[in-house]
């Protein structure tokens, strides 16, 4: 964790305060300056930045967001693909930027609904291959299981077969004495 303290969980929420234009980013939670790098980070571990000019008191928050992305385009050019760019540039007007906006965000949130199915589809997978003994033992205990019938059967019917040879052979003796009298 970037955080200075390491004594837990990070805060829900993260005040950054800017100071000039220099860019210098102040953690109000772990009084210490932080670098974009490690509010991208903070962002990516699921906690929410807000970003305030420290003289005017106004929210840079959406400018430091592009600033990180910018900063990300930069060293890694498979960022927001060319055209999705110029189509940015061209809704200039307020109602151009509602609806792209709106369309990226519904994109989004559909894309993380995507992961999160894949993910849980990928733990349950995983969950199963990291268990082959538990899985095999899981077959044979059910193969046993089912062949317990059968067993029981096959031991009955061995029993009868039994029985009836030993009844098999009482009958012969029986009819042995009469056939030497005649």
């Amino acid at each position: 964790m970037l955080r200075g303290d390491n004594s837990g969980p990070p805060p829900a929420k993260v005040v950054l305060k800017k100071y000039g234009k220099n860019r210098r980013l102040y953690d109000t939670s772990s009084s210490r300056y932080v670098n974009l790098e490690e509010v991208a980070a903070l962002i990516r571990n699921g906690t929410e930045v807000q970003v305030i000019d420290s003289q005017s008191g106004e929210d840079l928050t959406r400018v430091c967001l592009m600033q990180i992305i910018m900063e990300d385009a930069r060293e890694k050019p498979t960022g927001f693909p060319l055209e999705l760019l110029r189509q940015l540039v061209l809704a200039s007007d307020h109602a151009g930027q509602e609806f792209i906006m709106g369309y990226l965000k519904s994109a989004f949130d559909t894309y993380q609904k995507v992961q999160n199915t894949f993910e849980n589809g990928l733990t349950q997978v995983q969950s199963a291959a990291t268990s082959p003994l538990r899985l095999m033992k899981d077959l044979i205990q059910n193969a046993v299981v089912e062949k317990k019938p059968e067993d029981n059967e096959l031991e009955r019917l061995r029993r009868r077969v039994a029985e009836l040879e030993k009844s098999g052979q009482k009958s012969t003796r029986r009819r042995s004495p009469r056939k030497a009298k005649k």
